[in-house]
């Protein structure tokens, strides 16, 4: 199996199989998140402990592939992390995506988020892959939160 058909499949597995997809009663922080360009629309629901250590995450809404595979796949490396590596994730994120980090061992706390590096090629699809990302960074920044279906959101 090639390395892209590889890619294909985790993420399509992520797409299908979710295992972070669900709505979160006792969320510390919420945030929607929402990408206009092409309908992507998700809440991001994070559970915090005392420590700032990320106990718990889930996700909701709908979107193409790449958003909802990349958001789970974000899930899984930011649970068990305090928020400030989650946040360093983030940027490690945002840099492989926009093509400034190649070296596959830099990457390789990513996991199968670094699965996602050639989307850097095809712009249209970088805000599909960034919007988890981004409202989880916004989320713990700014200690933005709000209940799900409130108006207010994070726009990329």
């Amino acid at each position: 199996m090639d390395v892209k058909s590889l890619y294909a499949e985790i993420l399509n597995e992520h797409n299908l199989n979710p295992s972070h997809k669900g709505v979160m009663q006792d969320a510390s922080l919420t945030l929607r998140g929402v990408n206009p360009s092409c309908g992507d629309d998700i809440y991001l629901q994070l559970k915090v402990d005392e420590k700032g250590v990320i106990t718990e995450g889930s996700f909701n809404g709908s979107g193409c592939a790449i958003s909802q595979a990349s958001v789970d796949m974000m899930l899984d490396d930011i649970i068990g992390k305090t928020t400030e590596e989650a946040l360093r994730l983030s940027d490690l994120f945002a840099d492989m995506i926009h093509g400034k980090v190649s070296d596959d061992s830099a990457l390789e706390e990513l996991d199968e988020a670094a699965s996602l590096k050639n989307i850097s090629f095809m712009p249209a699809r970088v805000k599909c892959a960034v919007l988890g990302w981004h409202t989880m960074e916004e989320m713990l920044k700014n200690g933005k939160s709000e209940g799900q279906g409130q108006a207010s959101h994070c726009n990329i």
